[in-house]
């Protein structure tokens, strides 16, 4: 699969030096539920010229949810057996135009050792399962293989100091240039900042070519404009 070596290639230039999570796995995880495309949600299979890495601040993703110590989230946010900064939403498949490729197979659940093995990076099996389903299905008939693939991209990532970030005012733009200013290899016009309705910061995107390395988002891709202000919520007790 050469994109997974593409994604191998990633650690070599690079010290992998992604967030240190505290996080414990528990010995038997709930089985996710099986994920399929809802209605007006088609199957899309274009030919794959790109990628996006998709990160998510956890710590504004557990403000939202109704419950933290639930079934659903208890994982990620109840805090008995994590404490997450950032995760990873996931590894999306691109094209040139807006309809990326999407539900390319049937997915069958994801097996036990793999979820064990990938929720300190992405801590929710179900969330997992609709990864795979809907944007893993197109690059490999093999869970374990995109899983891997997400791992490497993610283990290169640098993250700022969020405390410091958090504790003025920011911008998209600011945002970005902390990003790329401690990753090398990266440019401001390859990361994608994503915010809520109320301007919350909740997901930076790495832009990617279709060797994995990172390139400039398209006009599409580019999330939240340069000057728009940004309030990033600090972490728990941070």
């Amino acid at each position: 699969m050469r994109w997974l070596s593409a994604a191998a290639l990633m650690l070599a230039p690079v010290a992998a030096q992604a967030q240190s999570l505290a996080c414990s796995v528990p010995d038997r995880i709930p089985v996710p539920r099986l994920e399929q495309p809802r209605r007006g949600d088609p199957v899309r299979k274009p030919p794959i010229t790109g990628y996006l890495l998709s990160m998510s601040w956890s710590p504004q993703h557990c403000a939202g949810v109704r419950n933290p110590r639930d079934a659903r989230d208890g994982f990620q946010c109840s805090g008995k057996q994590g404490r997450f900064g950032w995760v990873l939403h996931g590894l999306w498949p691109e094209t040139n135009t807006p309809g990326y490729p999407q539900w390319c197979r049937p997915a069958k659940i994801v097996p036990q050792p793999v979820l064990k093995k990938h929720l300190c990076m992405t801590p929710s099996a179900q969330l997992l399962q609709h990864e795979w389903a809907k944007h893993g299905t197109c690059m490999s008939p093999h869970p374990a293989a995109y899983f891997r693939a997400a791992e490497i991209l993610f283990r290169t990532v640098r993250f700022p100091d969020m405390k410091r970030l958090a504790a003025k005012p920011q911008t998209a733009g600011s945002v970005r240039r902390a990003f790329a200013g401690i990753n090398p290899g990266w440019k401001e016009s390859m990361i994608a900042v994503g915010t809520d309705r109320d301007g919350w910061l909740d997901e930076v995107r790495l832009c990617l070519g279709p060797r994995m390395r990172p390139q400039a988002c398209k006009s599409f891709q580019k999330g939240v404009a340069d000057r728009r202000s940004v309030r990033i919520r600090p972490m728990p007790g941070g």
